[in-house]
Formats: structure tokens, sequence, C-alpha cells
């Protein structure tokens, strides 16, 4: 299969679909690799490197396009690149379609089918190509509240440790999955004073379990929530309904009452967000304010660290793309009920029920186009 890898360009985007390393592992599986000039730089690999991985280089992302089976890409394409798609093309990428129904409109017509790592489970149910990033992004996540929480960033002039004699930083993490288990992580490790909130009750134990007392678990009922976010000072919202728009947790009038300066960040952008005050920002304008709190909604947080994401990005990408290259497509979906749940679009029909329901589309199940 010729497999296309562009330049991503969405702003302050570095990461890339492949690293020279993956597209060795491409070439040995008799696979052809066509990478766009400089679509590397940005985890510090040149075109030489890829040439000597065994790719060809293209000048444009237009002919990368224009000659590939497959295009592997990190963030969901823009307009430009929605238009360069064509019917029975394959696009391998990031997508998070439901709050999105510009590029869900254009995907559809383009008649490509596209496989969104966000909706690709594993045998537990888990998510396995979303799991990478959102490890990156929840001890991220830790980061950038810290820096907001800084006066001369619009926060309240609050160090997340404390020191001796003053009392460190409270954190609020909505959602006990993979961002908020990492967030925790890095908070703890700062010395804040960590609160967890989630309705899984798993979740809450497998938490306690691993951080023990350091680490406050809420059931988190409407009540409970409201009153941990009014007492905190950096809030971050790591909640996730696979393929499907975040629900809208903390309300405008929670926002209202709580601490100026306080910091709120919304891992959870990428899928609508889980502040009703959220919209997606980016690295170059990534906080602005309301009712007194420091918003930070950056929508491709990974992509700041883009080598360190990149790698953990391929690392679990990979084996499901040479699944695709080499058994086509079809094969491979039909051998793996896990990756099948990754088809959201197909030959101008919508496959992922979620985002149907979201957008009001109507919805072709994903095993039925595979006889197609």
């Amino acid at each position: 299969m010729r497999i296309g890898v562009p330049k991503e360009i969405k702003n302050h985007e570095y990461r890339v679909g492949l690293t020279p390393n993956s597209v060795h592992e491409f070439v040995d599986h008799g696979h052809a690799v066509v990478v766009e000039s400089g679509a590397g730089l940005g985890i510090g690999s040149t075109d030489a490197d890829y040439i000597k991985a065994g790719a060809t280089i293209a000048a444009t992302a237009a002919e990368v396009f224009a000659g590939a089976e497959m295009v592997i890409k990190v963030k969901e394409p823009q307009a430009v690149e929605c238009a360069m798609l064509r019917p029975g093309q394959i696009l391998y990428t990031y997508l998070h379609l439901a709050p999105d129904p510009e590029q869900t409109r254009a995907l559809i017509a383009s008649g490509a089918t596209c496989i969104a790592y966000e909706t690709v489970t594993d045998a537990k149910g888990g998510l396995p190509l979303l799991a990478p990033m959102s490890q990156v992004a929840g001890r991220m996540a830790i980061q950038a509240g810290a820096h907001c929480l800084e006066k001369a960033h619009g926060g309240e002039g609050v160090l997340l440790g404390g020191v001796p004699g003053v009392a460190p930083a409270k954190v609020a993490i909505i959602g006990g999955g993979v961002v908020g288990e990492n967030a925790a992580q890095i908070a703890l490790g700062i010395g804040a004073e960590v609160t967890v909130l989630d309705r899984s009750l798993d979740a809450l134990a497998r938490l306690s379990a691993r951080f023990g007392a350091g680490l406050k678990t809420v059931y988190s009922t409407r009540t409970a929530l409201e009153q941990t976010v009014l007492e905190s000072d950096l809030v971050i919202g790591a909640v996730l309904v696979k393929g499907a728009a975040t629900p809208k947790l903390v309300t405008r009038a929670m926002l209202g009452r709580m601490r100026p300066g306080a910091v709120l960040v919304d891992v959870a952008i990428d899928q609508g967000g889980c502040f009703e005050t959220s919209r997606a920002t980016t690295h170059d304008a990534p906080t602005y304010v309301v009712d007194g709190v420091v918003h930070y909604c950056v929508a491709n947080m990974p992509g700041a660290v883009a080598r360190t994401s990149t790698y953990a990005l391929t690392n679990a990408t990979l084996p499901y793309g040479l699944a695709i290259a080499t058994k086509g497509w079809k094969a491979a979906l039909a051998d793996d009920p896990g990756l099948l749940e990754g088809l959201n679009v197909h030959a101008g029909k919508l496959t992922c029920a979620p985002v149907a329901a979201e957008l009001g589309y109507e919805h072709t199940p994903a095993a039925a186009v595979l006889g197609a």
C-alpha cells in the first residue's frame, strides 16, 4: 500500500503521523511511504532521516494526498486537507467529530474511509490510541495550570505545592480516567492538595489504591462537584464519553462563584469541553478570562511536547496501521472488532453512532459497510 504522511498544519502542531522508525516498519512490510518535506522537523527528524528509513520525500501536501492510498496524520484534517481526500482513500488520524459539524460534512462529502484513533478500542474496552496522548495531556495540564495560576498570567498568585507555613493549592480533577490519573500523579508530586471526582466507584477505588491517603476521591454528584469546584484553585476537566460530545459539568453559574484568579484547564476540549464557558484556544493564545476565572483550553496540548508525544502515539498506532496496510482496511477491521470501532466515516456514510446522534445524521453501523 502507498502510505502518505503530510506535514501537520494546525496552529503550533509539531507532531507527525510517522517517525522514521515507523516508516522503516512499513517499508519492511513491503509498503511505500511518501513524507512531505519538513514534516518531521518538529520532532527533530529531517528529510534525510526519512529517506534513510526508506521513504521518499514530496515537496507538497498535495503530492502526498494525490499519491497515497492511506494518509496517516495526527490531528483532524483541516478544510484544505479535507478537500484533497477522495473516494476509496483511507484517512487514519484523530478526528473528534462530535463537536465539529464542518469537518464531519467535509469528510462525508469526500467519500473517503476515515478511521479515528480516539474511538478504537481494545479487548478490555479501553482506548489504546487515545491513551498515550491522554497521559501526556494529563501531565501537561498541571504544568499549564501552575503557570496560569501565576499572577502575571491572570491567576491568583498561588504556588501549587505551597511552602512550609503556607498551605498548598487545591486541585480538583473531574474524571478519573487516564487523563485524571496522570494529572493526579503530577499534582501530588508537586505537593498540591488533590481531589478526583468520578461516577465510577471502580475508578475511584483504583486511584485510591494507587495513591493512598494523599489523594481525596469523591463520588461526583452535582452537589459534591459544585462544592469541590468552588473550593479549588485549579480545576482540570478530564471527562471523556467515547465518540460523543463532552457533557457540560461546570456551569456559568458555578463560575461566577469561584475564586477570582482560579484556573480551569479543559483537557476535554477536543470533544467540546466540560465547562460551559469553554472554547478551543491555541498555543498562540492559550487562555482567556470569564468572570475572573482563567480558562486554558488548548485543543492540541501534546503538540507542545511534540517529540515525546509523537513517539508515544506512534508506538500505539503503528500495529493497527500496519494491519490496515497489509490486510486492506476491510479485512483488518473484520479481524479486529476494536479497530472496527474506529471507523467513523465511509463512502459518504457516518458509521459512528455517538457522532450521528450528536449531529443529527443517519447512522450506518460500521459492520454493515464491510460487505459493501
